[in-house]
């Protein structure tokens, strides 16, 4: 079994708690507009647009299909900045336990890994046989998700996952799906289900000047979280858009909410009940 795998990210100390390997899964259900990861959405179509553009031949084309090199690659991202297609030619499909070798690598300095993406949840089953694996090694292991896809469906991988990071764009479906080009159904149904396992760890919701109602997101999910008592262990975070690494598309047209706005989040958030609020 073999997954597409983005990129790695040896340690990190925002992907959850302690010094963790960040692992960025290729391939994406959702299109939010205001995508951090936007090369990761989609698989590489071998337009081959790119080849040119890397310096060190680490990328060329191969019976029709690009083909990277990582070891020549000098990460200069060129090859990105000129798809026009969401995707990454600098993709590794890696084993279960060529990925494990690579996380060996940072043993014994993390605490755990993180699975992200474009979206991590796609590849359910290799998961599954990761977390079970890194659980051997003493790691914990936490899933960064968009909650699109029903996790309730596999037990076994929730078995092996110490805790979610699920990201709530919106509430109103009007609102969701203008900014993912989907329902929130499953999200929200996913909220529930973390909450009565106990898996929610965090939940993460990316602020948009005047692309919705913020304050209508926070109201709603502070309300589920104490619906199910997770309002004291669960953590909020409430993130700034920053049109840093996003779409170039719509990088002139979003706009980033104020620190005001935000604090005024925070303290909504908190005035409900919710007891670990962070605004990044």
């Amino acid at each position: 079994m073999v997954a597409p795998i983005n990129k790695i990210i040896p340690f990190s100390i925002v992907d959850g708690v302690g010094n963790r390997t960040s692992i960025f899964f290729q391939g994406c259900n959702f299109n939010c507009l205001y995508c951090h990861n936007p090369e990761t959405r989609h698989m590489c179509n071998n337009c081959g647009a790119c080849v040119e553009e890397c310096k060190t031949k680490a990328i060329t084309i191969k019976n029709g299909k690009v083909v990277y090199d990582y070891t020549k690659c000098v990460n200069c991202d060129s090859c990105i900045k000129i798809c026009k297609y969401g995707a990454s030619p600098k993709i590794r499909y890696l084993s279960v336990n060529a990925l494990v070798e690579e996380i060996k690598k940072q043993l014994p300095f993390i605490r755990g890994i993180t699975v992200s993406g474009g979206e991590c949840s796609l590849y359910a089953s290799y998961l599954k046989e990761l977390f079970t694996a890194t659980k051997k090694l003493g790691l914990t292991n936490l899933m960064d998700t968009n909650g699109g896809i029903d996790l309730s469906v596999y037990e076994d991988l929730m078995e092996v996952t110490d805790g979610v990071m699920l990201d709530i764009k919106s509430y109103k479906e009007e609102d969701h799906i203008r900014v993912t080009s989907h329902k929130p159904t499953m999200v929200l149904k996913n909220l529930d289900y973390l909450c009565k396992i106990d898996k929610l760890y965090e939940v993460r919701t990316v602020v948009v000047d005047e692309l919705f109602d913020g304050k209508y997101v926070v109201e709603n999910v502070v309300e589920t979280l104490k619906k199910y008592n997770c309002e004291k262990k669960t953590r909020y975070k409430i993130i700034k858009y920053r049109p840093i690494g996003v779409r170039e598309e719509y990088k002139n047209i979003l706009k980033s909410p104020s620190d005001m706005y935000l604090n005024e989040l925070k303290n909504l958030a908190q005035g409900l009940g919710q007891e670990n609020v962070i605004v990044v």
